[in-house]
């Protein structure tokens, strides 16, 4: 199984090496796949990559841009896939559009955003919506800096914020769902593409509160504590397996995406990684903490690949 590692520390971009004989060994170039984008979706197809280079002859290279950052690389023709933990934007479609790149949208899992404190923190075990736009709303900046300023109840302790860099989908879709508006946030905070940054700074600061996706969240369990969200006049929930698939982990959960080139999918090296990432792979989604698709939508996502259809409705 493969797990979070600290090898995202070292580089932008993991390189995994097939195990067995490789191509030049057979007299041959080993072929080469590259994938990068959203961190979320990285342990996903870092385990991908790590399954199938056991496979077959292929050398893939994951790396852990941003899903904005991927979107670039991708529409450039730099690389074959990139992983979304969003809907791919507008402005990037019509960027593809522009350089001739036809891309294929295909959900590979759910997440739910995962609001974290320290283990110390006893006081804020539950947060509303209202609380965490009023902690990460544009205004909030230079205003909102003690515990005791979102509620009185709360110790007048420092309030430390860590949370995902302006290029990642995890910014894009919490700031949508919590502050109203992509992108509207406050500015001064600790900002990470890698989330194990956030887990250790979140970790190691007891006024600390920061947001990423869930199987870092599982990955780290005892190092953070998971903050239950209270929606409207629903009781608090927690992030979990459960109630990330039953939707009752609201507004946090979302599907998350790998986008496949037209172009690249014509090699048989991507079309037969994106059918084991889609097909016998999609075992691995679990191990590495996140959530699977539901049958019916994991046979839609096969079909609209095997079509070579651009987009679905938005999921």
């Amino acid at each position: 199984m493969s797990k979070l590692t600290p090898f995202m520390l070292l580089a932008s971009t993991a390189l995994f090496t097939a195990c067995g004989q490789s191509g030049d060994e057979a007299g041959t170039a080993p072929q080469l796949l590259t994938i990068d984008g959203s961190s979320t979706v990285f342990p996903i197809s870092e385990a991908m990559a790590e399954e199938y280079q056991l496979k077959t002859k292929t050398r893939v290279t994951v790396g852990a841009s941003g899903t904005g950052g991927g979107f670039k690389k991708f529409c450039a023709g730099e690389i074959d896939i990139t992983g979304a933990s969003r809907n791919v934007k507008p402005t990037e479609s019509e960027m593809c559009a522009a350089n001739g790149v036809e891309m294929i949208e295909l959900p590979v899992a759910f997440d739910g955003i995962s609001v974290v404190i320290h283990p110390s923190n006893t006081w804020a075990k539950t947060l509303t919506v209202d609380q965490l736009k009023k902690i990460w709303e544009p205004g909030a900046q230079g205003v909102i800096n003690n515990w005791n300023q979102i509620d009185p109840s709360f110790p007048d302790k420092k309030l430390s914020l860590f949370g995902p860099g302006v290029d990642s989908g995890t910014f894009d879709y919490f700031t949508k769902v919590i502050n109203g508006e992509t992108q509207a946030s406050r500015g001064d905070y600790t900002a990470s593409e890698d989330d194990n940054v956030l887990v250790h700074g979140v970790s190691t600061d007891e006024g600390a509160l920061g947001y990423f996706g869930f199987a870092y969240y599982i990955e780290n369990k005892g190092k953070i504590n998971a903050v239950a969200i209270q929606n409207t006049d629903a009781e608090p929930v927690l992030p979990s397996k459960e109630t990330i698939a039953s939707g009752t982990y609201a507004p946090l959960s979302r599907a998350i995406f790998i986008y496949a080139s037209k172009e690249a999918s014509k090699r048989p090296e991507v079309s037969g990684f994106v059918d084991f990432y889609l097909g016998e792979g999609a075992s691995l989604v679990e191990e590495v903490g996140y959530i699977t698709l539901p049958e019916a939508t994991a046979q839609e996502a096969r079909d609209r690949y095997a079509a070579g259809t651009a987009q679905g409705e938005a999921i």
